[in-house]
């Protein structure tokens, strides 16, 4: 009985179990509806779930990054001045002076308010800021620390008084006060950096014996002047407190010499620097990257023939090598530099100079092909470069962004569309300026004069090699937004009209050249006006080349005024005239002739033939007989051939064919 007993148990048991299950389907179905599909995903999730959960990385967001994101969804204005001038409508420039001026005011306003809070800071405490902006309150420039210690000292240089600094230290050696290795080093790198100068202030004019010390020290070493900026560069001066420190430290590491060193080639003592580098080999002491830098930037220097630098650039770079210390981007850049003026040698070595960065993984800067593209292409000569490496550097750099890494960096633009506009190769051209358009890259175009240099060689590429109404998209895209054209760049916007025969322009072109401060240069006045009174048009044109051309005189006549004034001239005066004639101005055009007198000059035979035929035309013997007069007045030899003209070709009275007669009489023996 034992054995079915349990037979049956089990059998209850297993059967329970599945009634069980069956009954909890059963609900959950009837409760929430559930269906096979539904089942069949509730288990691929059970099976998810016990898969690890990967928890994404958090976003780390810039502090300008909602700024970036709005600006992206704005473009430019190509109708609208720059956006510093946003906030003064008044002070919209029109030209390039005015751009300069304003921008130029704007800042000196900004730096005079930054002056005064700075030099008061009791009156500017309250914060209005929530939260606390820092870089609006007013910095402290005052010392606040007078008694004789090193805190002093190290207060005199964060706040850059390098004469107090070293007035500070005189006084702690005098004391017998020990000066700390660490401060020391911190005057000599604050007297390095400046020249042993307090530096410029933004409000204070630069002392004017630093020009005065710049002039007998270029002269002293060259005999005379090189460069005209050797006027305003301060130079190292002998024995200056730099050295005098120098000498007075105890104790001479490598951060001393450093500071000395790139002192002494920043500000000229090319000479100087390579004998304290020696002295600091002397010593057993090691270079590191920044002082070898500066001696590769000054090797040029203290070297006369090319093969002799190339030689001690080498020298330099084998003593880093057992030194090792390891070469940086700026001592690339230094190196490719200092090539430009290695003459034949520069070529080759630039390239291997190239490939040597990329195999150490340093990415060339923008300064780094710019030196690249100076080495291969000279102003002087541009047809002796190789016309591919323009090409394969633009291959290089495309669609790429880059950062400032360089002070040479902003020259890569002006100086690639410099070859460009050499070479006439407009596809490269605009290559370069795709690139300007990657990302953030017009930041490394330069200041506004840099900027005014690359478009307005741009601008005189595209006169020169595009169609005429490619040039005007370009015009009404640059201009006033980003570009100023000086009267050159005028006279080739003149000329490209010329080659494209759209001289109906010419009076739009006229009022932008008004807008823009150069309707005073003679030259681009005389262009314009020549222009139009070369050849014959529909009489709508010649009616707004009339307008046009009494807008010219009356600058002529306006006298002197705040600007320099034009003064008349011969073709100026016959041009005006030709284009009045033209459009049926015929008492203007008289007018005009009239002041030829006036203003000393001879009217040209072709301007008075062409009177004749405007004369005749409505058939007036009375002005014929005047313009014979005036042509006698001024003693032209044609006076006797346009007397029989005009005795045969208008019904003349007895009275004005006698003095016809007598002025071809008087006219031939007067010959």
């Amino acid at each position: 009985m034992a054995a079915p007993g349990k037979h049956v148990g089990h059998y209850i048991y297993k059967n329970g179990r599945f009634l069980l299950s069956n009954f909890e389907q059963f609900c959950l179905r009837r409760n929430f509806g559930w269906s096979a599909v539904v089942c069949q995903q509730n288990a691929s999730t059970e099976r998810e779930s016990a898969e690890a959960i990967v928890i994404p990385k958090k976003k780390t967001w810039s502090k300008w990054a909602v700024l970036q994101a709005l600006a992206s969804t704005v473009n430019r204005d190509p109708t609208a001045p720059h956006y510093m001038f946003q906030d003064d409508p008044y002070l919209t420039p029109r030209t390039s002076a005015e751009f300069k001026l304003y921008s130029l005011s704007q800042e000196s306003g900004r730096m005079a308010a930054n002056h005064i809070v700075n030099k008061n800071p009791k009156f500017f405490q309250k914060d209005f800021a929530e939260p606390h902006i820092p870089c609006l309150m007013p910095e402290t420039m005052e010392l606040r620390i007078e008694e004789v210690s090193e805190a002093a000292l190290l207060e005199r240089i964060m706040l850059r008084k390098v004469k107090a600094a070293v007035d500070m230290y005189d006084q702690l050696l005098q004391a017998g006060t020990t000066v700390s290795t660490d401060a020391s080093n911190d005057l000599l790198d604050l007297i390095c950096l400046y020249g042993d100068r307090d530096p410029v202030q933004d409000d204070k004019p630069e002392a004017e014996d630093v020009a005065q010390e710049a002039q007998e020290e270029g002269r002293r070493r060259k005999g005379r002047l090189r460069r005209a900026s050797d006027l305003v560069r301060i130079v190292w001066r002998e024995n200056n407190n730099a050295e005098r420190i120098f000498n007075l430290l105890p104790e001479r590491d490598t951060r001393a010499y450093s500071a000395l060193i790139r002192g002494m080639v920043k500000y000229g003592a090319h000479v100087k620097a390579f004998n304290a580098y020696t002295d600091m080999l002397n010593n057993r002491l090691t270079a590191d990257v920044h002082t070898f830098n500066a001696l590769i930037s000054a090797a040029p220097e203290v070297r006369e023939r090319y093969t002799e630098k190339w030689d001690l650039i080498v020298d330099l770079l084998k003593q880093m090598n057992e030194q090792k210390v390891k070469p940086n981007l700026l001592t690339f850049n230094a190196l490719l530099k200092a090539l430009r003026r290695c003459g034949s040698l520069a070529r080759a070595q630039s390239l291997h100079t190239l490939s040597e960065m990329k195999a150490m993984g340093i990415a060339p800067s923008l300064a780094s092909f710019d030196h690249v593209l100076g080495i291969f292409y000279k102003a002087a000569s541009p047809s002796q470069g190789q016309t591919d490496i323009l090409q394969e550097v633009m291959t290089e750099v495309a669609g790429r962004t880059f950062v400032a890494q360089d002070p040479d960096d902003v020259n890569f633009f002006s100086s690639a569309m410099r070859i460009c506009l050499d070479t006439k190769d407009i596809e490269a051209a605009y290559r370069v300026h795709d690139l300007l358009s990657v990302g953030e890259n017009w930041r490394l175009l330069g200041d506004s004069f840099q900027q005014s240099i690359y478009y307005g060689r741009m601008f005189n590429l595209l006169c020169m090699m595009e169609h005429i109404d490619v040039v005007l998209k370009w015009y009404k895209e640059l201009i006033p937004s980003l570009y100023y054209p000086n009267p050159q760049g005028m006279r080739d916007l003149l000329q490209a009209l010329d080659t494209d025969n759209r001289l109906d322009m010419i009076p739009q072109i006229w009022k932008d050249i008004r807008r823009m401060g150069h309707d005073n240069k003679s030259d681009l006045v005389d262009e314009l006006l020549s222009l139009m009174a070369r050849d014959k048009h529909s009489p709508e044109i010649q009616e707004s080349f009339a307008v046009c051309a009494l807008d010219v005189r009356s600058l002529y006549e306006q006298g002197q005024g705040a600007r320099m004034a034009l003064e008349w001239t011969a073709t100026a005066m016959t041009n005006i005239t030709s284009v009045l004639l033209a459009a049926q101005k015929k008492q203007q055009a008289w007018d005009m002739l009239k002041l030829f007198k006036t203003k000393n000059k001879v009217p040209s035979e072709e301007l008075l033939e062409e009177f004749l035929a405007s004369i005749k035309s409505r058939n007036d013997p009375q002005h014929a007989m005047e313009l014979v007069q005036i042509s006698a007045s001024f003693c032209l030899p044609s006076t006797p051939k346009l007397a029989e003209r005009v005795l045969q070709e208008f019904e003349l009275s007895e009275e004005q064919k006698t003095i016809l007669s007598e002025l071809q009489v008087s006219t031939e023996v007067s010959k």
